[in-house]
């Protein structure tokens, strides 16, 4: 006796050899033997064979119109033997009914299984949405099968995919046809889904591509600002005092937040005021307001060669941005130093208007500005007098954090940038320099620092919340929690002085004006909002240094490119990782020798992928050279002059700001 059966979820076919009132030993046609269950056997049979059976029955199986099979099912649960009858009209044979029974099981859409054999017909309703379900994915299929082909074949991007392809990269939608084709076209020419858009043209270039990603991730709702942040408020300073200080600013030409001014007024008894004048946001930029929350979202401005995405709109910066000629709103720090000594004797803050004389354009007197010129007395630029007396004044204050720091401070080192003319990868690049230490950028650093210092001391005496950046065993962190810098060696460090360009500056900046008022500051140190605001701006500030890193060695690999160098001089760092020489860019050699921190290399370049952002290179020859004193501290260099100086250029944009993360 022959045997139509199910086990394990599966028709088989075999000849009984034995059995019992529960089972059977059967052997199926590849000679194995198994034992099936008596309420597994469907169907009996003499004749056929085995195996011409199951081949005939799953030839008549095809044969059957599964839409007419449902219409003949009746309503409820059935048998598979009683719908043959009424399917073929008469007694069907074996083969007829086993080909009922696969039609039944291979279309679990129009018939529900309710045991074994026994089935029940989908209702109309359902059937026909289920039908429609299946040709929607039968047409996604196809789709995405044409998608895969015109990469594949044509190597051309469809538009469906090219309109979003940055998207599939970054925020990927996996149950998307636009995924899937992607996925599967770079598998079927085994190469990554980011390098075969590329090829294809969905995404433009590698410039495109790193710029895309960045603003797609970090901007999800876009560059540009909402609609609804109101204008400045006309009136929010006509109440305060103009100081008498005649103040000036220090900053390149492109720079649009000027945040900072300085001026230097002589006083009785040998001594002078300094006074360190900060724009005001804070006044008009209220706590929760709309347009806290789009600065609170963004967290600081980016910078990157050739671009720059403020944290504020354009005309809110323009209502406090310290322009000349024009009395702004600013919270101003007044120190009186003695002349002789330049210690400083009192401190004292202020909320009022300054008149800002002149923005001074660093890039437009820097070269006039030298030690030597200062020490002769031959200095000739507007405020001279005042440059040399804060060169002076930021002399000591920098001595006095050396001697706290346990060592002196770098100087003399170049931070390069970058000026484009066009944009993309086609832009031509210019290849600048600033020295550390050069008498402009200590003045400002130093001046700084000091106001950062004193307000973080200033906010702890009045037990006024703030945002602290502190510095323990090498650690730098944002904190709620006052504590000292080592790395610049300052007791406090409260950022304050940027708050058109950075978010926790603008924080400490309304604590400070609510305390100066009498008010009710609107953050307390305990507020999980002041931890909330910490942990984003971490987050934000640390991607966004990131992206001005990768675009620094984006566009160092694109001079090189472009100016046709073959081999590059490089200073080790540590085991293989050196730094270029003359680029703001450090680079891995794998297989470099161990070498001595400083020392000079010459390295071949061998290629350059601007996508991985990797310039392969080979050692030349180790060079009778070394730059030890360059490495010295590289985590806490001038982090001010990092902050402030570079990052005004809208060129050089912040070249040092990072080198906390170096």
């Amino acid at each position: 006796m022959n045997l139509f059966f199910e086990e394990d979820g599966a028709f088989k076919v075999g000849t009984e050899k034995s059995s019992t009132p529960s089972a059977c030993q059967v052997e199926l046609p590849t000679g194995k033997r198994i034992k099936a269950k008596r309420s597994h056997i469907l169907i009996t049979f003499e004749n056929p064979s085995p195996t011409e059976f199951l081949r005939c029955a799953q030839e008549e199986a095809e044969t059957i119109d599964v839409d007419l099979l449902w219409e003949f099912s009746p309503e409820g649960d059935f048998t598979f033997g009683a719908i043959a009858n009424e399917y073929y009209g008469a007694a069907p044979t074996a083969v007829q009914k086993a080909a009922i029974l696969l039609k039944l099981h291979a279309n679990p859409v129009y018939f529900y299984r309710k045991g074994r054999g026994s089935y029940r017909k989908a209702p109309e309703e359902t059937l026909r949405l289920a039908l429609a379900a299946i040709e929607r994915k039968k047409e996604q299929e196809r789709v995405k099968d044409e998608y895969v082909r015109e990469i594949t074949e044509e190597h051309k991007a469809p538009e469906a995919i090219k309109a979003k392809a940055i998207e599939l990269l970054t925020k990927p939608d996996k149950n998307s046809l636009e995924w899937k084709a992607v996925k599967e076209a770079s598998d079927k020419i085994s190469t990554s889904p980011l390098r075969m858009l590329l090829n294809v043209g969905a995404i433009k270039n590698a410039w495109h591509w790193h710029v895309d990603s960045f603003f797609t991730v970090n901007f999800p709702h876009g560059k540009n600002f909402p609609g609804n942040l109101g204008t400045p408020p006309a009136d929010v300073h006509e109440e305060l005092p103009i100081s008498d200080a005649v103040a000036f600013s220090i900053d390149d030409s492109e720079t649009t937040e000027i945040d900072d001014a300085i001026s230097v007024t002589p006083l009785d008894n040998g001594r002078t005021r300094v006074g360190i004048h900060i724009s005001a946001p804070g006044l008009g930029i209220t706590h929760d307001s709309p347009i806290d929350l789009a600065a609170r979202e963004r967290m600081s401005t980016v910078y990157a060669p050739g671009l720059k995405t403020t944290m504020l709109p354009k005309n809110w910066i323009e209502a406090f941005t310290l322009d000349e000629g024009k009395a702004s709103p600013a919270v101003s720090l007044y120190a009186v130093v003695d002349n002789e000594t330049f210690s400083v004797i009192s401190t004292e803050t202020r909320l009022e208007r300054v008149r800002v004389e002149k923005n001074l354009r660093y890039d437009l007197i820097a070269d006039k500005v030298t030690e030597e010129t200062i020490k002769s007395g031959s200095l000739d630029v507007p405020f001279s007098s005042e440059i040399i007396w804060l060169w002076n004044f930021a002399k000591v204050l920098l001595k006095n954090r050396e001697e706290v720091r346990g060592r002196p401070e770098p100087v003399g080192r170049i931070d390069w940038y970058f000026s484009l003319k066009g944009e993309d990868e086609n832009a031509e690049i210019e290849l600048k320099g600033r020295r550390r230490g050069d008498p402009l950028d200590l003045l400002v650093a130093e001046m700084m620092i000091f106001a950062n210092c004193t307000w973080g001391a200033w906010l702890e005496e009045r037990g006024t919340a703030g945002i602290y950046r502190s510095q323990r065993a090498g650690r730098v962190k944002m904190t709620s929690v006052p504590g000292p810098h080592d790395g610049i060696g300052v007791p406090y460090y409260a950022w304050s002085t940027s708050p058109l360009r950075r978010y926790v500056d603008l924080i400490n900046q309304r604590q400070i004006i609510s305390t100066l008022k009498g008010e009710t500051p609107a953050l307390r140190s305990n507020d999980s909002e002041l931890f909330s605001i910490i942990s984003l701006f971490d987050s934000n500030y640390s991607a966004f240094n990131d992206f001005q890193s990768r675009m620094s060695r984006y566009w160092s690999m694109r001079w090189i490119e472009q100016e046709g160098i073959k081999e590059v001089k490089a200073s080790v760092v540590k085991g293989d990782l050196v730094r270029v020489e003359g680029l703001p860019m450090a680079q891995r050699v794998p297989g470099l020798p161990e070498l001595p921190r400083g020392q000079s290399v010459l390295m071949r370049v061998l290629n350059l992928d601007y996508v991985e952002l990797v310039m392969e290179c080979s050692l030349v020859k180790v060079l009778d050279e070394t730059h030890e004193d360059d490495f010295d501290d590289e985590i806490e260099q001038e982090e001010e002059a990092g902050e402030k100086l570079s990052a005004d250029s809208e060129e050089g944009e912040n070249q040092t700001a990072a080198v906390e993360n170096q």
